[in-house]
């Protein structure tokens, strides 16, 4: 009698031939690169260092696509963008010490808005590792634990024969919901010895899936189908999912009005008559979700900015859809599932009763006019003119990536998307320098359309040398700089504080002058001028600068008690 468990799979004539006759010249180096393509990768990111070398070689021995950066962190941001925009794994290849913490904020950021990154790192030779002092270059203690706090999981590998198998695991951890940035680091010793294993083939890294289950479905569905004043909340889980047409069906089935949290933009059409929009730092808003008798949250951990600074306080029963189990009624008690937000829009699908409910789009209708009517109210005309000059000018479908600007803040609420997974953003973690570093990696990843990024002075200085892996690949970037002359959201939060900013005001290069020193166009630019500059540019390929000298101010917080 056979067994399913007496079963393997054997090995063809040709296979055979080949595990016996590997091709000579390869090192644990070529094992890295030839599991990565076996996993269905085609593009790296990266920089590398002395303890990576042996990676690195056998990149030109592989039909892997390397694109270089000029900064650790830059490359993250870059594997980052690439991830949200594919699904995809995006490896990222670094070196050790230096090379490797500098990556940390940008893996920090991945890790918060669920981008899958593969980070693969050298190590100082394998005798070095566990904690004794060697005096090797760059030698970390434990560079492993600089990591685990911020990363999904940590393979470290002290052999060959355990490269397949540690990234292969390594793969499937990013790519299971939620997914997230991986670290795998390997000696260089390991990297640069001659490999007498085969060549790498047979590769399976399926991610887990993660279901709800079904009697907590079935009690969400109950739950929606019944109630009076059903709402939703959307977040990145539904687009990192590619669920936004699952959510658009639940939504028109109840006839519950969806807001998107900012990393949520484009799960729900921004002009649909059940669109909330993006309005979360809102107090019309808050009331509103305050008042659903059922509130479902999709993909979000209702933190601090999708839950107005923590000044939402439902008063109905709350169902939360999340695949991150840490954040499962994390900030509010709810009927908590621990699923994939694609999965479980799914399964309410199949199981909610359709509602009636004429009056739903006036209401939101009525939300929205009051809205407006807060904004209009404070002479911010000139930063909705430049927002809207920005939405004119860059074509439907295509993407822009956002950094921590002014600029930046008003588009979390009020910039149209036009699609899902087309505008992304470093307010998961926070930090500056993300856009122009993620769009060049959006731009690998499609090379079809034109991609956007904003940054404020800033920002723009900690990826400036970006300017020099745009031109080297001529990527298809432009990149709008909104010269306030200094860190203008610091500026104001200051000022707003204390009565006086400090440590707040740049000097700064001549943007345009800089840019065209790396061989890119640039133009200076004014609010009037604006729509046309940028379209010119957007529609110019190979990557470009428009710099907007201006003085942008926030709306006013309804967090802090204000109308």
């Amino acid at each position: 009698m056979t067994h399913d468990h007496d079963l393997v799979l054997r090995p063809t004539p040709a296979q055979t031939e080949a595990a016996l006759s590997p091709p000579p010249g390869r090192t644990g180096g070529d094992l890295v690169v030839e599991t990565l393509a076996g996993l269905g990768a085609t593009t790296v990111f990266g920089l590398p260092g002395q303890h990576a070398l042996g990676m690195f070689d056998a990149l030109r021995r592989s039909g892997l696509a390397y694109v270089g950066l000029r900064v650790e962190n830059n490359a993250g941001f870059a594997a980052d963008a690439y991830g949200r925009v594919t699904g995809e794994a995006a490896p990222l290849l670094l070196s050790t010490g230096p090379g490797a913490l500098t990556s940390l904020a940008a893996l920090q950021e991945a890790a918060a808005a669920s981008a899958p990154v593969l980070a693969i790192s050298g190590q100082v030779p394998t005798a070095g590792l566990g904690g004794g002092r060697h005096g090797y270059l760059h030698e970390l203690p434990d560079q492993a634990a600089s990591f685990r706090g911020v990363v999904k999981s940590v393979h470290t590998v002290r052999a060959q024969s355990q490269i397949p198998s540690a990234i292969a695991e390594a793969w499937k951890s990013a790519l299971t919901a939620p997914h997230g940035p991986v670290w795998v680091e390997i000696p260089q010793d390991v990297l640069l010895a001659e490999a007498r294993l085969p060549v790498v083939t047979a590769l399976d890294a399926t991610p887990d899936e993660l279901p709800p289950r079904p009697e907590l479905t079935a009690l969400a569905a109950d739950l929606l189908s019944k109630a009076d004043r059903p709402a939703i909340v959307a977040g990145g889980g539904v687009v990192r999912s590619d669920a936004s047409g699952k959510l658009r069906a639940l939504a028109e089935r109840l006839q519950a009005p969806v807001v998107t949290t900012f990393g949520g933009k484009g799960a729900f059409p921004w002009t649909h008559p059940l669109s909330l929009q993006s309005w979360l730092e809102d107090r019309h808003t808050t009331d509103f979700l305050e008042d659903a008798d059922v509130l479902l949250v999709v993909g979000s951990g209702l933190g601090e900015l999708s839950s107005n600074y923590h000044t939402f306080e439902p008063r109905g029963r709350v169902v939360q859809i999340e695949a991150d189990l840490g954040k499962l009624e994390s900030n509010h008690p709810a009927l908590g599932i621990h699923a994939d937000a694609r999965l479980a829009l799914q399964a309410l699908l199949e199981t909610v009763d359709a509602r009636t409910d004429e009056g739903a789009p006036d209401r939101v209708r009525r939300l929205l006019e009051r809205v407006r009517e807060r904004i209009a109210a404070q002479e911010l005309a000139l930063e909705q003119d430049v927002l809207a000059s920005v939405r004119r000018a860059l074509p439907a479908g295509s993407p822009s990536f956002w950094d921590m600007t002014i600029l930046s803040y008003w588009a979390w609420s009020a910039f149209d998307p036009r699609g899902a997974n087309t505008m992304h953003s470093a307010q998961g973690a926070g930090g500056l320098g993300y856009a122009f570093p993620a769009a060049l990696g959006a731009a690998v990843a499609d090379p079809t359309r034109p991609v956007l990024a904003v940054s404020g002075d800033g920002g723009a200085l900690y990826s400036i040398a970006e300017l020099a892996t745009a031109h080297q690949h001529d990527l298809d970037v432009t990149w709008l700089i909104v010269d306030d002359g200094g860190y203008g959201i610091l500026r104001a939060y200051m000022t707003d504080a204390f009565g006086q900013a400090t440590a707040t005001e740049l000097t700064r290069p001549d943007f345009v002058a800089l840019a065209e020193s790396f061989g890119v166009p640039g133009v200076r630019t004014s609010p009037e001028t604006l729509e046309a500059d940028l379209a010119k540019a957007l529609a110019r390929p190979g990557p470009s600068v428009v710099v907007l000298p201006a003085v942008l101010r926030m709306f006013a917080p309804t967090h802090l008690g204000a109308d």
